[in-house]
């Protein structure tokens, strides 16, 4: 029987002779695969955080949403003028964007108020503008006939005819006039976009609501002279915005324009005889 140490001797020989010698492998290239984080942003994200206009999948879309569930629209092709969707990109305005616009149309003689907005006409300031002046004048009107009979001591009435004839001079007026224009240009070959009419026809009657509040001075041919200036600045900065567009119209552009100009004058006129006319 051998002893423990040569029991050791032999394992270690055992072992020793198993085990090869490693050779030095030198230089080892070790290759990735090529990732998506080399690329910065992703070209797909997904999550609260978008690389795109559209909001993020698991945000709340409650409103962008069609109400059926599925991803197809609603209405499509004349169906489409029905929706609020089709009249939502021509309220998408900011304030300074409005400011802007009214601050053109008290400079007539410029005659670029088209070329500004040609990209982004808007129908939020005419809206408001004929709204104001509804309110102007029903609330000066009501002011200075309470003021009138109150001074000669006689019973006082709300007028509500002066709300309604307002709203139907002003509302109709931006809105049939544009209409017939945009009409007779396209029947001359010279079609101009609608909501550019009505956006250019709602701001063109801005200057009449001071002119409004400078009615309450008692004084006749000072309200004549208001109404006539305002009047004369309106029908000047409509003339000159359509006349460059109108002038592809051939011979008749000059005739057009001057209807356009008389036009205006026309509605300054008549306010100067219902709006503007009262006594203290």
């Amino acid at each position: 029987m051998m002893s423990g140490g040569s029991y050791t001797s032999i394992d270690h020989q055992k072992v020793s002779g198993s085990v090869p010698a490693v050779s030095d492998p030198g230089h080892v290239t070790v290759k990735f695969a090529e990732s998506n984080l080399q690329t910065f942003p992703p070209s797909a994200t997904q999550g609260k955080i978008s690389g795109g206009t559209n909001p993020p999948r698991d945000a709340d879309d409650t409103f962008s949403r069609p109400v059926n569930g599925t991803d197809e629209p609603q209405a499509g092709g004349w169906l489409h003028k029905f929706t609020v969707g089709a009249y939502k990109p021509y309220f998408d305005v900011d304030t300074s964007d409005v400011v802007e616009r009214l601050k053109e149309s008290l400079f007539p003689f410029r005659g670029t108020f088209t070329e500004k907005t040609a990209n982004n006409p808007d129908l939020y300031g005419p809206f408001w503008i004929c709204t104001t002046l509804i309110f102007v004048a029903a609330s000066i009107g009501t002011f200075v006939t309470y003021i009138a009979h109150k001074w000669k001591r006689q019973e006082w009435n709300y007028d509500i005819n002066l709300v309604t004839w307002s709203a139907g001079v002003f509302y109709g007026y931006v809105t049939i006039v544009p209409l017939a224009l945009y009409v007779v240009l396209k029947y001359f070959s010279a079609p101009s976009g609608l909501v550019q009419l009505f956006c250019l026809y709602g701001y063109s009657l801005f200057i009449f609501i001071p002119a409004l509040c400078l009615s309450v001075v008692p004084l006749e041919i000072f309200r004549w002279v208001i109404a006539g200036l305002a009047g004369f600045m309106s029908a000047t900065f409509v003339a000159l915005n359509l006349k460059a567009h109108i002038n592809s119209a051939g011979e008749r552009w000059f005739l057009i324009v001057v209807s356009i100009f008389l036009l205006q004058l026309a509605l300054a006129v008549v306010l100067k005889l219902y709006l503007f006319t009262v006594t203290v």
